[in-house]
């Protein structure tokens, strides 16, 4: 169940019997994708680095990990059809060219994509993503990319910001599609929805 307004969210607990230690998103993307793909039940997770960990506090220690002094948190996952092909992703995705130049859009579930807020109202547990779409000239991309370390490049005339859980955009040609930091496929019809606290991740 997503979190609402004024709630606690997480518990402690350490890391499951069965759990996974992963060092990234694209290692969690991956163990997800092959866990739905198979039809088997989503594993927990530690996590031991990447965007979404930073999200939620975490500090990339195993031993604490596993410890029952770990927070334990049901986050969501994004899912995506790229062109007709399904993918998902726990931290975030990215569409656009080289140097973001042009049309790009972000969805994001956690709030970082390495140094860069991009999400700096994103919650991995609310039931949202937070979209930014839009084309940037390029004097405006300039400027926003000295402010995305901080978030303050939101909001911006150019940019449309959306926090929903379902979005769809067709490009007016294909897009690099990244999932979890990785290029995954150029697409030009890109329809994505949240699965609420679908994940059980550990830090």
């Amino acid at each position: 169940m997503p979190i609402r307004r004024g709630e606690d969210w997480g518990e402690t607990g350490g890391l499951g019997p069965n759990g996974v230690l992963v060092d990234n998103d694209a290692e969690a993307r991956r163990l997800i994708e092959e866990a739905r793909r198979t039809n088997r039940p989503l594993p927990e997770l530690g996590l031991l680095g990447g965007d979404l960990c930073r999200t939620l506090g975490g500090r990339g220690d195993a031993d604490a990990i596993r410890s029952l002094e770990a927070w334990r948190f049901d986050v969501d996952l994004g899912a995506v059809l790229l062109d007709g092909r399904l993918f998902w992703f726990c931290a975030h995705l990215v569409a656009r060219r080289k140097g973001w130049a042009g049309e790009a859009l972000v969805a994001m579930n956690a709030a970082w994509r390495g140094t860069w807020n991009l999400g700096p109202k994103a919650h991995p547990g609310d039931g949202l993503l937070d979209i930014s779409h839009g084309h940037l000239s390029t004097g405006d991309r300039l400027r926003a990319l000295r402010r995305v370390g901080t978030g303050d490049h939101l909001p911006h005339p150019q940019i449309r910001c959306h926090r929903t859980g379902a979005f769809q955009v067709e490009f007016q040609g294909p897009l690099m599609v990244e999932l979890d930091g990785e290029p995954v496929q150029r697409a030009s019809n890109v329809s994505i929805r949240v699965e609420p606290a679908a994940l059980t991740v550990v830090v």
